[in-house]
């Protein structure tokens, strides 16, 4: 039976992620391969059910695997998508515990025990007798060659259920399935699922939800979902569709709605993943030059910035002036804006910018200034309270930015970077 190899007679629509490892459930290892698979598997069309997590136990195993493919819990899945449990070691049990659910027997794949040799010789250190078991593998089984590591992935099942496994480490499974698992699979999916993402700043969660309310409720292909992040919203479209061209027509066409809509007006970009990444393909494209003056933020702009690849190109640099004698000293703050207004103010917000622009030669420029939390704060201006600045060839302004003295540090601090980045994408367009 061994030289028959499993193929897979129905579509597969719907599948579950086991995650097979007790140092999961301890906490010692971050479980991202079922974050990756479940993006993955969206991407294909296939929908993620349930994620489920076991331990280094063969008999809970066999449970989640009868719950799995039965629907006990919830519906029936046409595919099982496991990841750990392919190692050398006694504990490492995933591939016979699926073989036993199938009733299959195991064989030693030559082939597979070649490449594990292989790999040691060519890492010029002895294999251990030990590795021999990761070339065994369930009767009929397909086996995906492993050029990232030593277990090899493999797929076995019935003509209507199937179990891919992969191995643990992410370094293996993450290229293991965009080249072999992912093709495979692909000959069973009926359509393929695209989301494409519309970031807005400067409405809250709330304020979206209830601006588009009516028409999150009612899209069902395409679909259109918030998410909430530091001071800013992430909406998700996806649609489905036979080929990658039309979803992207059905996608196109509900992101043209939303910005015919209030919250359109608040958008940054689409697909661009973050404001800091907006703001330098804008500066670049229109030859424009940046630099920035910090206090409350401490040099997140400048930060953040920087990790767009080709910042160069724009930003010159910035400054931390945490202390008024360095706000006064470097950027010319006037010491009598500070003694009448105190520096976390408008007008000090708008001096230090326009001194970061003076001082630093660049075409545009940001100042943040306030109290981040959880000290300081006073009546008129609370914790949360930030103020940006803005400086162009026009001159510099501020604004002032209010945040519930609820939120964190980490969190006041990241929203003001994100917003004072998106004020200078508005003054620039």
């Amino acid at each position: 039976m061994k030289s028959v190899l499993y193929e897979r007679k129905a579509p597969v629509r719907t599948a579950e992620i086991i995650c097979v490892g007790t140092e999961l459930l301890l906490g010692d290892v971050i479980n991202t391969n079922a974050a990756f698979l479940s993006r993955k598997l969206a991407d294909m069309g296939i929908s993620v059910y349930h994620q489920t997590v076991v331990g280094d136990h063969p008999g809970r195993l066999q449970h989640a695997l009868e719950d799995a493919f039965s629907g006990n819990g919830g519906p029936a899945c046409d595919l099982v998508i496991l990841s750990g449990g392919l190692g050398p070691t006694y504990d490492d049990l995933t591939k016979e515990t699926v073989a036993q659910y199938f009733g299959r027997s195991m064989y030693l794949h030559e082939e597979s025990l070649t490449r594990i040799r292989a790999y040691f010789s060519r890492l010029n250190r002895p294999m251990t007798p030990n590795n021999e078991k990761q070339a065994m593998m369930p009767e009929g089984a397909v086996v995906f060659p492993n050029d990232f590591g030593t277990a090899p992935a493999l797929a076995v099942g019935t003509a209507d259920r199937t179990a891919v496994m992969l191995p643990g480490p992410p370094c293996e499974l993450e290229p293991l399935f965009d080249t072999q698992i992912a093709p495979w699979l692909r000959q069973y999916t009926e359509s393929i699922l695209l989301s494409k993402n519309i970031y807005i700043l400067g409405m809250g969660e709330s304020e979206v939800e209830y601006r588009l309310k009516d028409l999150m409720m009612n899209a069902v292909n395409p679909t259109l979902a918030p998410y909430c992040g530091h001071g800013e919203v992430r909406l998700r479209v996806t649609a489905k569709a036979e080929t990658l061209e039309k979803a992207g027509e059905m996608c196109d066409e509900m992101i043209e709605t939303v910005a015919k809509t209030d919250c359109g007006s608040y958008i940054y970009g689409i697909d661009i993943g973050n404001v800091e990444t907006a703001l330098v393909r804008t500066l670049t494209k229109r030859a424009l030059t940046i630099s920035c003056a910090e206090s409350c933020t401490g040099g997140m702009i400048g930060e953040r910035i920087t990790d767009v690849p080709g910042a160069s190109a724009v930003f010159a640099g910035g400054m931390i002036t945490y202390t008024n004698d360095i706000k006064i000293k470097l950027l010319g703050v006037d010491p009598h804006t500070i003694a009448q207004h105190t520096e976390v103010s408008l007008e000090c917000a708008a001096e230090m910018a326009a001194g970061a622009r003076r001082v630093l030669g660049t075409d545009l420029a940001i100042s943040t200034t306030g109290y981040a939390g959880p000290g300081g704060g006073t009546e008129r201006d609370p914790v949360g309270t930030v103020y940006v600045g803005i400086a162009t060839q026009d001159g510099a302004r501020a604004y002032r930015l209010s945040y519930s003295s609820g939120k964190t540090r980490e969190f006041i601090r990241k929203a003001a970077a994100s917003k004072a980045m998106m004020l200078l994408l508005e003054a620039i367009r």
